[in-house]
Formats: structure tokens, C-alpha cells, sequence
């Protein structure tokens, strides 16, 4: 559990009543990443919602030819800085991870439990309100960014 106080700091929580900081503060937990460490990778379950406090994670999407595996492609899609959220396919049905998380320095994260933070959200629907419109706002950002990276790699070189 962290204090309610840490969660306060971030504006994606901000929409938050006390009472729901208090629920989701016990559904969290402080974890350390060393550089280098992967978070969590494309295609597993996805059972935590993140928001990193410190360091800096890359976001990779591999393609995987399905009749020749060794062939194989990884495009960096994004990086999450202080501040923003990843891994919010853990409280979207189905719950799988949609990139490979890879920490680029040590990080420090808010670890949220996303099965009990599913479970929060059916007790609460201005709770479960509040969080998918943050989570929309965090995917579009990401989408925004990833079509930036997109563009850049695509641009044709002007003479």
C-alpha cells in the first residue's frame, strides 16, 4: 500500500474523491525496475496498471513472422516518462499486454492490482468513469506520439 499523498501528486489521479484515493492507494504498491529489465512483454496477461515516478521506459512492438519465427522485427513505438501511466490493458477486458515494456534507466513505478482495480471499478462507477476517461486520454497521447515516430521514419528526405 502506498500513501494516498504519493497518488495525490499525479494528475491522473486528480479526478479521484478521497474516499477513492484511499481504495486504490491499498490496491498499490511501490516497484523497482533496474535498466534494462523488461516490465512486462507483448501478449502476456496483463495484471497490473502502472504509473511510473521515476526513470524512463521504452514501449517495443515485435512482429513475429508466424511461419518463419526467426524472422522477426522490433519497432520502438514510445517511451513513458515520470508521470504517465502504461499497462492499462490491465483493466480492459481482455486483459493483455499490447507492448513490451523495457526500462531504459532504473525506474521506479506504482504497481496497481488490476484485477482488484476491475473489481473497485464495478463497485464504483464514478470511479471506473473518472479512471477510462484518464486511460483514454493516456492511449490517445500514446496514439498520438506513435504516429509522430511513424511520420518521422517515414518522412521522405527533402534536397
Amino acid at each position: 500500500m502506498v500513501s494516498t499523498e504519493v497518488l495525490r501528486r499525479y494528475p491522473f489521479f486528480a479526478f479521484m474523491s478521497p474516499a477513492q484515493l484511499r481504495q486504490v492507494a491499498m490496491l498499490t504498491d511501490e516497484v523497482e525496475l533496474a535498466a534494462n529489465e523488461a516490465l512486462f512483454t507483448l501478449g502476456q496477461p496483463a495484471d497490473a496498471l502502472y504509473l511510473l515516478r521515476q526513470g524512463s521506459i521504452d514501449l517495443h512492438y515485435v512482429v513475429v513472422d508466424e511461419h518463419m519465427p526467426s524472422l522477426r522485427k522490433d519497432f520502438m513505438v514510445g517511451t513513458i516518462n515520470p508521470g504517465e501511466v502504461l499497462g492499462i490493458s490491465a483493466v480492459i477486458n481482455p486483459p493483455t499486454v499490447t507492448a513490451t515494456a523495457i526500462a531504459s534507466e532504473p525506474c521506479v513505478l506504482l504497481r496497481i492490482d488490476g484485477a482488484k482495480l476491475q473489481a473497485l471499478c464495478q463497485e464504483d462507477t464514478a470511479l471506473a468513469l473518472g479512471l477510462y476517461k484518464q486511460m483514454a486520454l493516456a492511449a490517445m497521447e500514446r496514439l498520438q506520439a506513435t504516429r509522430t515516430l511513424l511520420a518521422a521514419a517515414s518522412a521522405p528526405v527533402w534536397e
